[in-house]
């Protein structure tokens, strides 16, 4: 399967999820918060095209990673991609965050491609930037009304499990 990313995979990432990370940076965004740390990823046709095979292969070859951080753009504007990652990154034993501008409960609500992605991540830091909720202060997001949520938990107790506050 096919994937559109912004840039190769990153490795030893340590501001992207807890532990030593390699983040998969997708292209594509509808969002286009103001003041996005990543605008050039939000052209849905920019980047390139590369094979989630290649990629396996890449996460298999990693060394000292404990995950894999999806972002972007947003994963979940190629749910189907991403997914299959997610599983394989679980597979060898690899965590795997999630970032995007959908909220946990828009997640819930959407389609299955999406609902099936947010399923396989552990941590799903949601939200939109908000320039005007900025904080230096927020650990792994970039404002206040982002969350870093327990997936798992949340799907088990029914409510929003956060990690940090």
């Amino acid at each position: 399967m096919k994937v559109r990313l912004a840039s190769e995979l990153q490795s030893d990432s340590i501001v992207d999820g807890d532990g030593i990370r390699t983040v998969i940076w997708f292209q594509g965004c509808l969002h286009h918060c103001q003041f996005c740390q990543n605008p050039l990823t939000w052209d849905m046709d920019g980047g390139f095209l590369m094979d989630t095979e290649d990629i396996k292969k890449s996460l298999e070859e990693l060394k000292y990673q404990t995950g894999i951080t999806l972002s972007g753009g947003d994963p979940f504007f190629q749910p189907e991609a991403a997914l299959e990652i997610a599983k394989f990154a679980h597979s060898i034993g690899l965590n795997v965050w999630g970032y995007t501008g959908f909220t946990y409960e828009e997640l819930l609500d959407s389609d299955q491609a999406k609902k099936n992605l947010l399923v396989e991540l552990d941590v799903l830091v949601d939200g939109r930037f908000e320039i005007a909720k900025k904080s230096l202060a927020c650990k792994f997001r970039g404002s206040t009304n982002q969350r870093v949520i327990d997936v798992k938990k949340s799907l088990e107790s029914g409510e929003v499990v956060k990690i940090y506050e």
